[in-house]
């Protein structure tokens, strides 16, 4: 297949992938949350976020909940942006309506401004369709090759951990990927603790991430809490580990972590594989080593 000539990423995960397969040249449109590889973020944006910046978690919260239960979109898609750098592929999602838009509203808009591009949707739930979009947007792309070598380098990488942290004894690990009200990370993030010598709590591989009650969070007898709000870096997530200590809706005497979630587990690409090893060096640093502080971050005990 011919590589497209004129691309517009709808999803970081994407962009990074996109980059990875060495056609970031011909990325041209990205959405305002691409900052990774850093050239990505010159590129022109066409999404943007219809949620106000500056507020807290619970705020963002009831926003969501309120926009989603009156069918209002979460982000502002610029048709004109789009029509002016006429794309031959938009590559989109379906997988969360709150982290990016959607395959239906990207076709829509396609259907108005009367454009002809491809349109590619990922939509991973597990590891192992984490890495089959390498080869999708390989395939796409014709880079397929370099996709095959990408991802037998990722299941390497990830057999490697696994091997050596089974020699550990396994710990209770429940990763929280919002905090209010809590969320128990789902989709690979489950499996990526597995690797990393974990045993997750209040988790399933290829779930829903979904609300936990404050009780549950207290008794599920988590040993490591690892903090990893979507959308924000190690900075934010310490805070917001901290004010989980403070309000006592951790389970007691856990090691309280926060990571890195948007560079490191929660987008779907490549990277999630670096996730995994920082996730060991939080869990069992005596064989995986300490984690670099912009990676994650020790906050407390519960």
């Amino acid at each position: 297949m011919s590589t497209p000539h004129r691309i517009v990423s709808l999803l970081p995960s994407a962009t990074e992938i996109l980059f990875t397969l060495g056609v970031g040249d011909n990325v041209i449109g990205v959405t305002f949350e691409c900052d990774t590889p850093a050239e990505a973020r010159s590129r022109r944006i066409v999404s943007t976020s219809a949620i106000p910046d500056g507020l807290t978690p619970a705020e963002i919260d009831a926003i969501v909940r309120e926009r989603t239960a009156a069918g209002d979109d979460l982000y502002h898609l610029e048709r004109d942006a789009l029509a002016d750098l006429n794309p031959d592929l938009i590559v989109t999602q379906d997988l969360c309506a709150v982290c990016a838009l959607d395959t239906a509203e990207v076709t829509d808009a396609l259907a108005h401004l009367g454009c002809t591009s491809d349109v590619v949707s990922l939509d991973p739930r597990t590891l192992d369709e984490v890495l089959d979009t390498v080869a999708t947007l390989g395939a796409a792309v014709g880079r397929a090759d370099v996709a095959a070598t990408i991802i037998a380098d990722c299941r390497a990488q990830l057999g490697s951990l696994a091997s050596r942290m089974a020699t550990a004894p396994t710990r209770r690990v429940l990763v929280v990927e919002w905090c209010t009200p809590v969320f128990g990370a789902g989709h690979w993030i489950p499996e990526l603790v597995v690797a990393a010598g974990g045993e997750p709590v209040l988790a399933a591989p290829g779930a829903h991430s979904h609300p936990i009650d404050d009780d549950e969070v207290r008794a599920c007898g988590a040993e490591v809490v690892i903090v990893a709000p979507c959308g924000f870096g190690t900075d934010g997530a310490a805070d917001q580990a901290q004010a989980m200590i403070d309000a006592g809706t951790l389970p007691p005497g856990a090691d309280v972590w926060a990571i890195d979630a948007d560079h490191l587990i929660v987008r779907p690409s490549p990277a999630i594989v670096h996730g995994a090893h920082v996730i060991a060096s939080i869990v069992h640093p005596d064989l995986a080593g300490t984690p670099a502080p912009e990676h994650a971050r020790f906050v407390g005990r519960s």
